[in-house]
């Protein structure tokens, strides 16, 4: 660990700390309906898409019908990205001469279903894939949708611990609206302008031809990439609009333009969690959440940190390391990192996007060391606890604390509560139907993956323990609706473009339809008063339970994979 490393590693989350407050109040009051100072501008604007598409924004939803209008309108974008990329040809800004990877059906499918799940896992290159027009109208366009009813979802969820006896979480439609026109368009305005400022190319230029020095020619694919930048790292969707994402320099060019683009990905999932205390009054609850959320992020940073420092032994014996000692260490593993990051900028964008549910990686973690490689492939295993996606970071850590607080209620002997709403059996229904979806997701589609043929057939560059690795990273990566993978699997394959995609769907749906049932089931109860029993959920103890709780589950879930992997890996390598 090097001091240029924790000042990076601190300030980033000082600066997180320091905006939490005020975007989570401008959050808050956007979802409850109060003044903000963009009314005046997007109040018209908004009663104008109510009557477009006649929307009653007056009448609220129980859960069931917000899930069916939540469902509805995922499979509506998943169907209209899809018939646009499978017909791309046709529209405008296709060039045939440079778009060379052709868009198969089953490529198309799984991009589509990709971009709308807020996944945004590429199995393709983006500048010799897709047009202009398909990457601004289709993918820019599902990473604004998806991310506001992401978050949609989020907020249902908050009214479902805030309101007593009743069966209404909201309007969906309105919620996606004043989500899309408050806080996500904005926003993402403000970020591109920064991001041009920077360097990232903002147009719809043909691809330059360039003679290089050696007189040699290469083509430099340009486009409408900072439009699509700010609201895939906003949105927490993380899709590159080039094949290496973060780490093309007309994406992410300095190491500001880094740090930036990792604010942009935890800010507003950070605050939703005091958007969450406001909106339940209950603010001294929701900072303990953020506080777990902090050390478990901290925690990732300085393993992974230490890991790629100390790089492989095997390459140290073998390799002089003194000219490269003074930025990076004398053993540092700079392999697959770009050298105006470094290991510092590399490990923050690794631990930032595996937690913040967004695949915008600037390194290639398949070159991370064992150890280092298996923080992200950890962070996303634990469910997208640590800030996570829009919405779904804050219920997923709730949900670990409500198993936590079931399991501390069965030892002490009474019935378990959260701010002040019983955990009764048909909470536990839901809460262990949400619990229970990620290892049978990820560790069926792995076994199926490992035992066949054309699961196999993806690993052209390694085989072995890492290559079990790669294929665990590919599913826990799709089920946390993240996108990033381990590069050396080769994923363009029907095999593997259909399995991707049923456990995108399950990480998306089979996610959020438990959490809108509890929400439900949580809104029509009436709040208990707290008793000598209760647990209180502003306490360090609370806090630790919450922590405890999701590594157990995790470990029991997860180890014996990591085991079979990064952790087996690691002891060859260590051995040797």
């Amino acid at each position: 660990m090097t001091w240029p490393s924790l000042i990076q590693y601190g300030s980033f989350l000082l600066v997180v700390l320091i905006l939490i407050k005020p975007v989570g109040g401008y959050m808050t009051r956007v979802f409850e309906g109060n003044r903000t100072w963009l009314d005046f501008l997007l109040r018209p604007v908004e009663r104008l898409i109510y009557k477009l598409a006649r929307v009653d924004s007056s009448l609220e939803m129980d859960w069931k019908q917000y899930a069916v209008s939540f469902v509805l309108f995922s499979l509506f974008g998943t169907v209209l990205l899809y018939l646009i990329l499978r017909l791309q040809y046709l529209l405008p800004f296709y060039d045939p001469v440079y778009l060379t990877t052709p868009l198969t059906s089953d490529l198309a499918m799984n991009s589509a279903v990709s971009f709308s799940t807020t996944t945004t896992w590429q199995a393709y290159g983006g500048e010799t894939t897709m047009s202009y027009f398909s990457q601004l109208v289709g993918l820019a366009a599902q990473n604004f949708l998806a991310g506001a009813a992401g978050l949609a979802v989020g907020v249902a969820f908050i009214r479902g611990l805030a309101r007593e006896q009743t069966d209404k979480l909201g309007n969906f439609w309105v919620d996606l609206v004043r989500g899309l026109l408050w806080i996500l368009l904005p926003l993402s305005i403000a970020a591109s302008l920064i991001l041009v400022w920077q360097g990232v190319p903002m147009n719809f230029s043909p691809y330059t031809q360039a003679t290089m020095l050696g007189g040699g020619t290469q083509i430099l694919a340009q486009g409408p990439v900072a439009a699509l930048e700010s609201i895939k790292n906003l949105g927490t969707n993380g899709g590159g609009f080039f094949n290496v994402n973060g780490a093309h320099p007309f994406e992410n060019p300095t190491p500001f333009s880094n740090f930036f683009e990792m604010l942009l990905i935890v800010v507003l999932p950070a605050a939703f969690v005091n958007t969450f205390g406001r909106m339940t009054g209950r603010l001294r609850e929701s900072w303990v959440l953020l506080w777990a959320m902090v050390f478990l992020f901290a925690g990732g940073l300085l393993t992974c940190d230490w890991a790629e420092q100390h790089g492989n032994p095997l390459v140290a014996r073998e390799v002089n390391h003194a000219d490269t000692a003074p930025q990076f260490g004398s053993s540092a593993n700079m392999e697959g990192k770009e050298v105006r990051f470094g290991i510092s900028g590399s490990v923050l964008t690794a631990v930032t996007t595996s937690n913040g549910a967004t695949g915008s990686y600037n390194s290639m973690h398949d070159s991370y060391t064992p150890i280092g490689g298996a923080v992200p492939l950890a962070n996303m295993l634990l469910g997208e606890i640590v800030f996570g996606g829009l919405g779904t970071g804050l219920y997923s850590i709730i949900l670990v604390a409500l198993v936590g607080l079931f399991l501390s209620g069965l030892m002490m002997g009474r019935t378990p509560e959260y701010l002040g709403k019983k955990i009764g059996i048909t909470e536990i229904k839901y809460i262990m139907l949400y619990t229970l979806a990620a290892p049978i997701a990820v560790l069926l589609l792995t076994a199926i993956a490992i035992m066949t043929k054309a699961g196999l057939a993806g690993l052209t560059t390694n085989d072995g323990v890492h290559g079990f690795t790669e294929i665990l990273y590919a599913y826990a990566s799709s089920f946390a609706n993240n996108g990033q993978n381990f590069a050396g699997l080769s994923a363009n394959s029907i095999f593997y473009n259909g399995t991707t995609a049923v456990a995108m769907m399950m990480g998306r749906f089979g996610l959020a339809i438990p959490v809108l049932a509890l929400a439900g089931s949580f809104a029509m109860q009436q709040r208990r008063p707290a008793t000598l029993g209760t647990l209180p959920a502003y306490t360090f103890t609370f806090g630790v339970l919450v922590v405890g709780t999701a590594l157990i589950v995790g470990g029991l879930s997860y180890f014996p994979a990591l085991a079979l992997g990064p952790i087996i890996e690691h002891l060859l390598m260590s051995t040797y």
